[in-house]
């Protein structure tokens, strides 16, 4: 299989290279690939080691650098190592159009005051949420990504926060009804 080139913002790139290269080193390592990385443009290249070529780990690898380039930690984007867990990212631009002023505020509103709104999200859903430029980025398992997605949906589409906080309300009643590995056994 070919790489892949992504773009990401500049002033994430010194995150995604980590000091001295320890963050590059170890998505290389754990993703069988290489990093080919141009801080100047902001372009990354990831193309595949020679003998560990799968298509798969590619994706993932390329998904862990775009969430680095979305805000996430490096910690929180070397989580995408498990195969459980994905990354879904809402570009407010293709939701919104280009009005800075509507992207702003929706941004706002998914943050909440003092970030208590995004922190519900995380503690509901129990999917990370980085709020970053034009993007909403999610990192979790497939259940939790849906159950974010959904609140941050709602919040674009203007619903009450309280609205929305009941909803997470009911989702996290759910989870502890389902116990330990979210599915209801039988």
């Amino acid at each position: 299989m070919e790489g892949l080139t992504l773009v990401l913002p500049r002033e994430r790139i010194p995150v995604l290279i980590g000091t001295n290269g320890a963050v590059k080193s170890e998505i290389e390592e754990s993703f069988g690939v290489m990093l080919d990385i141009d801080s100047g443009e902001g372009v990354v290249r990831i193309s595949p080691r020679e003998g560990r070529g799968d298509p798969v780990n590619l994706l993932r690898a390329r998904d862990a650098v775009m969430a680095i380039g979305r805000g996430f930690s490096p910690d929180k984007a070397l989580s995408l190592r498990d195969e459980d867990m994905m990354l879904d990212i809402i570009d407010l631009r293709e939701v919104l159009g280009k009005n800075e002023n509507q992207i702003r505020r929706v941004k706002g509103r998914v943050i909440g005051e003092r970030g208590k709104m995004r922190r519900a999200i995380e503690e509901a859903t129990g999917a990370k949420v980085s709020i970053y430029g034009h993007t909403i980025a999610m990192i979790g398992d497939y259940e939790s990504i849906t159950f974010a997605r959904e609140a941050v949906e709602m919040l674009i589409k203007g619903r009450q926060h309280s609205t929305v906080y009941k909803f997470l309300s009911a989702r996290r009643r759910a989870m502890k009804r389902m116990g330990p590995g979210g599915a209801r056994g039988g």
